[in-house]
């Protein structure tokens, strides 16, 4: 199967979480098929929830469609490092692919600080792949900080 991105996708969460006042983070969960199973933003402020981040609020979403709690064959999407909150989920949902955009050097969970995926007490790490749509997902995030100071 050629491989085709849903990176698109998850830009377009991360602006409408931008329009909501929100982080700028969208996350998208693929099928094996190709298909969009859920899709979210940041909704931390909205719901009052520190845990509805992107990522955690896609796979509740693809988890609640199909109805089960493991992910095995589904890749996820994000525009932003996973922090190791997200990662931790990740790995619980046993995504089996994590796509990821601009890096985190503040408060991610994979590539750098608490990279969950590389320790011994992670039970499913899932394939990696950064820097998709890493300028776009920056320029995003750098515009909707730069409003706020």
């Amino acid at each position: 199967m050629e491989f085709t991105s849903h990176m698109g996708v998850a830009l377009e969460e991360a602006r409408a979480a931008a329009e909501r006042g929100e982080v700028p983070v969208g996350a998208v969960v693929v099928g094996p098929k190709g298909e969009v199973v859920a899709r979210a933003g940041n909704r931390t402020r909205e719901l009052c929830d520190p845990t509805a981040h992107a990522e955690v609020l896609a796979i509740r979403g693809a988890c609640r469609v199909l109805g089960q709690e493991r992910l095995a064959d589904h890749d996820l999407y994000v525009t932003l490092e996973p922090c190791p909150m997200c990662a931790g989920a990740i790995s619980f949902a046993r995504i089996r692919r994590l796509y990821f955009g601009a890096s985190d050097p503040k408060s991610g969970g994979v590539s750098v600080g608490a990279r969950v995926f590389a320790r011994p007490q992670c039970h499913h790490a899932p394939e990696v792949y950064d820097g998709l749509a890493a300028e776009d997902a920056e320029a995003i995030l750098r515009s909707f900080f730069a409003a706020r100071r």
